[in-house]
């Protein structure tokens, strides 16, 4: 056993809080497949695989072990199912250390009629609420992305040069073969930005670069934006949320242009959710989501870098 006894029933007083906060606003708790036919396309994120050897009908034999609950759950939206929520096994690959675990649990949920801006209130508040049962209370800092960088490294995130954005992060050693722009603001926030949060301060910062939108909506402007948050607890990055895309021709080309992104690492082709795509164009409804890393969660409310403490077994003893 990895995790002291008073820690994990500290876990399991996380799971019941969930599960009563949710019961009490009447969103649904569902369970979707672990196993399935289509993948993650996202480039930074690899899949476990593994064979199914039963009857040919019963579809492709190699079936991708989901690294988040988001697909199935939105296909559950698009049939009406309403504001719904799943706590589970979520599964990465190659993602082992000090602060990783290839097996780790997710919290995700979805408010349907809600922006981003609305979720992230309830994920603050669900957050405190977690936090009062060891006693503890954080501050709250709500900024932009843009206003995150002007106020800490002095650089508009949107506007400055390449050399601009590599020039801070010259101390730090960094294969840079390969590395676009998008790279470059992400190392500045988990290299720069992220260490200096405060362990008492949730930290949300929104409107995110539309090149790294994932499935959020872009909102147009000057720039344009995604309509995507990240929180963060101390210097942990605990949730990570969306005003969802309902636009399955809009998405289908940002599948393609993660699998080309993909390929140019030489990396796996995850096949793409046709089946997710076809519930977007078949009436998805307008919605917001958002996904929490629990053992993220349990780790900055006791104070640990290390995800071996808040698990019963750590990969290397399972």
């Amino acid at each position: 056993m990895t995790a002291q006894l008073e820690v994990l029933r500290l876990r399991a007083a996380v799971n019941a809080l969930f599960r009563l906060y949710f019961a009490e606003r009447e969103v649904l708790e569902v369970e979707t497949p672990i196993l399935s036919e289509a993948g993650n396309t996202e480039p930074n994120i690899d899949s476990f695989t593994t064979t199914f050897t039963g009857h040919a009908d019963a579809g492709s034999r190699t079936r991708w072990m989901r690294t988040s609950p988001e697909y199935p759950l939105k296909r559950l939206l698009a049939a009406g199912v309403g504001d719904c929520y799943e706590l589970g096994r979520v599964f990465r690959n190659g993602e082992a250390g000090g602060r990783h675990n290839p097996e780790f649990t997710m919290l995700e949920w979805y408010r349907v009629g809600w922006d981003h801006l609305q979720l992230i209130d309830e994920t603050v508040a669900l957050v405190q609420r977690a936090l009062q049962l060891i006693g503890r209370q954080a501050e709250v800092r709500s900024c932009t992305y843009q206003e995150l960088f002007q106020q800490e490294l002095g650089l508009d995130p949107f506007l400055a040069t390449e050399v601009e954005l590599r020039a801070p992060l010259a101390d730090v050693s960094i294969d840079a073969a390969g590395l676009d722009r998008d790279d470059w603001l992400d190392l500045l926030v988990t290299h720069r930005l992220q260490p200096g949060f405060p362990a008492e301060r949730i930290t949300v910062v929104r409107d995110w670069p539309a090149s790294q939108c994932a499935l959020a909506r872009i909102r147009a402007g000057d720039p344009p934006v995604a309509e995507r948050f990240e929180l963060y607890l101390g210097h942990h990055e605990l949730a990570n949320g969306y005003h969802e895309l309902d636009d399955a021709g809009e998405q289908r080309q940002r599948f393609q242009r993660d699998l080309w992104r993909r390929e140019a690492r030489i990396a796996s082709l995850p096949p793409v959710d046709e089946r997710l795509l076809a519930a977007l164009q078949d009436g998805f409804p307008r919605c917001a989501g958002v996904a929490l890393g629990v053992d993220r969660l349990l780790m900055a409310m006791l104070g640990t870098d290390r995800i071996s403490q808040v698990l019963a077994f750590a990969f290397n003893e399972a």
